[in-house]
């Protein structure tokens, strides 16, 4: 497990797409029909490791495929972002992590959060049935931190358009995803990170999510060392193209990436 001596930290990018994931069904847009593997990406969620200790960030409609696709054999807590389908669906699927541990999963979330998992979950929750998940839910303070075996997880409150949900920063490194603004108050959390991983979902003007010119001004106002944008639609064009309009130390990032902080 993870000692406050143990420096190495690894955050894997196991989904960068938007809700309806890309390819998107049905399109046959210049992305979409791409053989490039950065332009094929799967809901937004994140891995981070730490010794033996797996966290994941969001557990979407993917999240079976991104288990097997990233290798993942255990897995310690799920903390959620908010409830909209593409970053909770994929609960039922713990149950692998559920019959190998003997235990409950730990899922934290915002009490809305987690009010919304056992309704939308409800026969996880009622009388015990062999062979259903088991899920631990646990409200978060967005004004306290977390512990987890000696990892310090900050929630970090974000603006969904008019919708309060959390990123989270862990040491030097924040992610967000699902941005449309950031309170000055919650700024302070970020100060001084020096990995951002932020949502820029395409150019033009969205009323829940930053664009790429909003997201690129954020980036600018954190001044990280580096950042990498998630949760991308189609719309935002081949991930080879777009990679070169982008600034120096800012990315698109792709599934699979790894990052060490």
């Amino acid at each position: 497990h993870y000692s406050p001596f143990t420096t190495h930290l690894k955050l894997t990018l196991l989904g960068t797409g938007t809700s309806q994931g890309v390819p998107v069904i049905g399109c046959g847009c210049r992305v979409c029909s791409s053989t490039d593997s950065r332009d094929k990406r799967l809901r937004s969620s994140a891995l981070v490791t730490v010794g033996h200790l797996n966290v994941l960030i969001d557990a979407g409609p993917d999240f079976r495929q991104q288990m097997l696709r990233a290798g993942v054999r255990h897995l310690d807590a799920i903390l959620l972002t908010h409830e909209h389908n593409d970053h909770v669906i994929g609960l039922d699927d713990i149950r692998p992590f559920n019959f190998r541990s003997g235990q409950p999963m730990r899922v934290f979330a915002l009490p809305r959060v987690a009010a919304e998992v056992r309704k939308r979950f409800e026969y996880i929750f009622g009388r015990p049935i062999p062979g259903l998940p088991r899920i631990e839910l646990i409200d978060i303070d967005p004004d306290s931190e977390l512990q987890m075996d000696g990892l310090c997880i900050k929630p970090v409150g974000v603006q969904h358009g008019k919708l309060p949900i959390l990123g989270y920063r862990i040491g030097d490194l924040t992610y967000l995803t699902d941005v449309k603004s950031v309170l000055s108050a919650e700024m302070d959390k970020i100060t001084g990170t020096k990995y951002l991983i932020t949502s820029a979902l395409h150019h033009d003007y969205h009323p829940t999510h930053m664009n790429l010119t909003e997201a690129l001004a954020f980036v600018e106002t954190v001044a990280p060392e580096y950042a990498w944008f998630t949760h991308i639609s189609h719309q935002m064009g081949r991930a080879e193209e777009i990679g070169t309009q982008i600034k120096p130390g800012i990315a698109l990032a792709y599934d699979g990436l790894e990052i060490d902080f």
